[in-house]
């Protein structure tokens, strides 16, 4: 693969695994205080990326929230929020969608060579529609992204996608809040579905964080070497962000 981004993956989950619940009213699975450092996460990358199932189900608006982070951000000479992308193999995506229609943002929709004519018709130009083989080459898209100037990725679900980028090696970061209860309901989504993933009893995680939030922790994992160098560049440029604050 030539470059590609710092890729963080973000997920919240109940204590057994689940994302979500199996009824139609969506499970809330955090807090005020630790979506607002979701808020933060998303305000330090340069893209946002959630899979079709995601859009369709969630119907996210992936924007940063905060008006003091969209003005530093607008400050920094970027968009106030970060480019929004999701990956589709059908391209069943509604055009009403909030992913879309929220924010004066560019939207990237990555998808399956068969379906990348008629996404085009049904999107119009909502959307930059970019083919990345059949099936979905996650190194083309991957190397788009980085060619687009996206050097820092948030991927934030669903299960599908997780298990995707999981088990391909290649998140560098992850982020894993857990609820404080339990769904014990095997039709609801969960967390990631079966793979083979890189990391077993063999060789373990890197556990780097663990973070009371209220009533949800958060575990923070270095999942590939790129991650220190990652971790004292953010930790400097929020230095930075906080000095222009003061000053």
């Amino acid at each position: 693969m030539r470059e590609r981004p710092y890729i963080l993956l973000s997920c919240g989950m109940s204590i057994d695994g689940y994302l979500d619940n199996a009824g139609g009213k969506r499970l809330l699975l955090s807090n005020d205080a630790d979506f607002d450092r979701v808020d933060d996460v998303r305000a330090s990358c340069d893209a946002i990326m959630v899979g079709a199932g995601t859009v369709r189900l969630d119907n996210p608006r992936l924007l940063v929230r905060s008006a003091e982070r969209r003005s530093e951000r607008v400050a920094r000479g970027l968009h106030p929020t970060p480019l929004k992308v999701t990956l589709t193999g059908r391209g069943e995506l509604d055009p009403s969608a909030d992913f879309f229609g929220a924010g004066d943002v560019d939207k990237l929709v990555y998808c399956s060579s068969e379906a990348v004519d008629s996404t085009r018709k049904r999107l119009g130009d909502l959307a930059t529609v970019v083919d990345v083989g059949e099936p979905v080459d996650f190194c083309r898209l991957l190397t788009d992204l980085h060619d687009r100037g996206v050097r820092r990725l948030m991927v934030e679900g669903g299960g599908r996608v997780h298990t995707q980028f999981l088990t391909a090696g290649l998140v560098d970061e992850l982020h894993l809040v857990i609820a404080p209860f339990f769904v014990g309901d095997s039709r609801a989504p969960r967390f990631v579905g079966d793979g083979a993933f890189p990391w077993g009893p063999e060789r373990r995680a890197a556990l780097v964080e663990v973070r009371q939030i209220g009533d949800v922790v958060l575990l923070r994992y270095a999942l590939s070497d790129r991650f220190e160098k990652e971790a004292l560049a953010e930790d400097l440029a929020q230095r930075a962000r906080a000095g222009d604050t003061a000053t």
